[in-house]
């Protein structure tokens, strides 16, 4: 509801918005810009730590975990973070960058940080290998 009437245009809108961003941000500790354009179904299992830059254009049903990034390197660029529909985003990873395109129907895993474009169908984790020796 938020980020409708930030988008409308009305200024008593757009600080009635401001102000129920500033409840949401204290309440549950993510940070969703304004300015983000989300789709519909967005589901977030864990509230804590996320973190939606507002020039971010997200598609429909967007599953995200906690502590995930999605941003910008610097608020002079030019492009933003562009991703499609039907993504999975898994906990504590990071998509970053100018101008970054992510395709339809992909599942990014854990701890997994985005630089580049990743094309539609597809699924995107880090592979570490830890041995532990007693």
């Amino acid at each position: 509801m938020a980020s409708f009437w930030y988008h409308c245009g009305n200024e008593r809108a757009r600080k009635r918005a401001l102000r129920i961003n500033e409840k949401l941000r204290a309440r549950y500790g993510l940070d969703i810009k304004l300015g983000a354009r989300i789709g519909a179904g967005l589901r977030v299992s864990h509230y804590v730590g996320i973190v939606i830059s507002q020039r971010s254009v997200i598609g429909e049903n967007l599953h995200i975990k906690q502590n995930v990034t999605i941003g910008v390197k610097n608020l002079q660029q030019q492009g933003g973070v562009y991703i499609g529909d039907n993504v999975d985003i898994g906990a504590n990873s990071c998509i970053i960058g100018d101008d970054i395109h992510i395709g339809n129907n992909v599942t990014i895993g854990a701890m997994t940080f985005i630089n580049k474009d990743i094309p539609d169908n597809c699924k995107v984790y880090n592979k570490r290998e830890t041995t532990i020796s007693l």
